[in-house]
């Protein structure tokens, strides 16, 4: 005997299925994730900071080295894992036209400015994440002493890939120096306002995260930068360079999402 309703048609049952999946996923632990993610705008964060990385930051790293007696190219070359042939490509986009140069005062402070404007990108990111409020004077000191950290790591994770052979060792010496690393770096630029037992969860998440993009680089960037250089030159190896930064954007903020969640 019928009650006088009709049947649902069947968009209207695609349409009522979909509805019930969608609230099952939003109301699942990835679904809170996923809210969080969009919450805090973390693809915006991630090519912005990208964009001043390529823009800022390079130009920064390229005279510290020089400063140092190294090269940009030898350092870029060994964060992403590239082999000979690629960093050689990489290494071109870095050869001097002169071998001698001068940087103004005027320069040297713009080019600190811009690195310090990268590091202040993640700093109000972490600030946004740990809902902790920000002071122009400690946040300017705290993004100098990253700075430094970050060229000291660096430094640090150049000289082990140089004196240790393999591959698993490495990426096992460089997991546990990028938990240290990341783990401080967040305490520093949020001054101190999150206790370290807190930041651990996001510091261990971020490591294993770029810990995961060492190694695909390694075996995905070499031969993307080769084929790029042949097919498009010098544009296609910035091409894989900035798709590489992003992903490093990508990374440092889904793990400490990703942290901050399971805190």
């Amino acid at each position: 005997m019928s009650d006088g309703r009709k049947a649902p048609r069947p968009q209207e049952r695609a349409i009522l299925r979909w509805q019930t999946s969608a609230r099952r996923f939003q109301d699942s632990g990835a679904g809170r994730l996923w809210g969080r993610i969009w919450a805090v705008d973390f693809f915006g964060h991630s090519f912005q900071q990208a964009a001043l990385a390529l823009l800022c930051f390079f130009p920064f790293l390229i005279i510290v080295t020089a400063a140092a007696g190294r090269s940009a190219a030898v350092t870029l070359a060994g964060w992403l894992g590239l082999n000979q042939q690629a960093a050689e490509a990489v290494a071109s986009l870095f050869a001097p036209t002169t071998s001698s140069y001068t940087l103004t005062v005027t320069s040297a402070v713009l080019l600190v400015l811009g690195a310090v404007a990268v590091a202040g990108t993640l700093q109000s990111w972490y600030q946004l994440l740990f809902d902790v409020p920000g002071g122009w004077g400690r946040n300017t000191g705290a993004r100098l002493v990253w700075l430094a950290g970050l060229l000291a790591y660096a430094a640090a994770q150049a000289a082990f890939g140089r004196a240790l052979g393999g591959l698993l060792l490495p990426v096992l010496v460089g997991f546990v120096w990028a938990v240290l690393f990341w783990w401080a770096s967040m305490y520093v630029l949020l001054t101190g306002a999150v206790r370290w037992r807190a930041l651990f969860p996001a510091a261990l998440a971020t490591s294993v995260c770029w810990t995961g993009l060492a190694v695909f680089s390694a075996h995905y960037f070499s031969a993307t930068i080769v084929a790029n250089e042949q097919k498009y030159g010098p544009i296609g190896v910035v091409m894989v360079i900035l798709s590489w930064l992003v992903a490093v954007g990508v990374v440092i903020h889904l793990g400490a999402v990703v942290g901050r969640a399971v805190r």
